[in-house]
């Protein structure tokens, strides 16, 4: 078993990994910017249990690592930080033209404040204190209106993919996947042919604190590969290289 670091991870292994989910919705990445640490380890732990992957920064500056080697569907943000102000890190981020979406989490409720945090670059905002629930339906919303609510469906051979609804069919009989497997499959099935390496492939599915074996890849290509038997496309093995989604049975 292995703890991920930094280090941006391009090889054929697996240097480590939890991952959640907002009702049906494939799991997410999220970077958790809170000094606080019980707050941090209750929304982490919560956004965990439902299969999301969750890397949590005490301040801007391990943000700012993690933003700079990994990949995020949305970032959660306090304001009050020990190294400076959430506010200039959100203005940073979007003067950098990064689009992560971002909904901070703020004691302060004075309409001028919500006001300015929306102007900055914020795309929603909640206050402290804030039931998990409606946080959940913050971070529903941010994200049907990042991807537009009438995303089309994504099609490779005879599979049928819902990203927003998180349903997949084969030849129109829906298959039950699991987080990870909806995960890993909309990844392969967003650049059919492309080759992903099983570090690539663990950046994506997994969050910076967890701990995984070597062939986690490996069970969840195995758990797909179930799921999807009897379509007209199949997850390819490039022996030393990757996984790729390919149009043609299983051999």
């Amino acid at each position: 078993m292995h703890r991920r670091d930094f280090t941006p991870n391009l090889t054929g292994t697996c240097h480590r990994p939890t991952i959640w989910r907002l009702s049906k919705d494939p799991a997410l990445r999220f970077l958790l910017v809170e000094d606080d640490p019980d707050l941090a380890r209750s929304v982490a732990e919560r956004l965990r249990l439902d299969g999301h992957g969750v890397d949590i920064a005490q301040s801007i500056g391990a943000a700012q690592d993690h933003l700079a080697t990994a990949g995020y569907d949305l970032i959660l943000l306090d304001i009050m930080l020990p190294d400076g102000d959430g506010r200039d890190f959100l203005g940073a981020h979007r003067r950098a033209r990064a689009d992560t979406p971002v909904i901070v989490m703020t004691a302060r409720s004075a309409v001028s404040d919500r006001v300015a945090l929306l102007d900055t670059g914020a795309d929603d905002y909640i206050t402290k204190p804030f039931d998990f629930n409606e946080l959940e339906a913050r971070v529903r919303a941010v994200l049907r209106r990042r991807n537009g609510s009438a995303q089309p469906l994504v099609t490779f051979a005879d599979i049928t993919f819902d990203p927003i609804g998180a349903l997949v069919s084969v030849g129109g009989e829906a298959r039950d996947l699991r987080n990870r497997e909806l995960r890993l499959l909309e990844i392969l099935i967003g650049a059919p042919g492309r080759i992903h390496s099983k570090g690539q492939l663990c950046d994506r599915l997994f969050s910076a604190a967890e701990a995984v074996s070597d062939n986690a890849i490996e069970v969840y290509v195995a758990r797909l590969r179930k799921k999807l038997e009897g379509s007209g496309a199949r997850v390819e093995t490039v022996r030393g290289v990757g996984y790729r989604l390919v149009a043609g049975p299983a051999s």
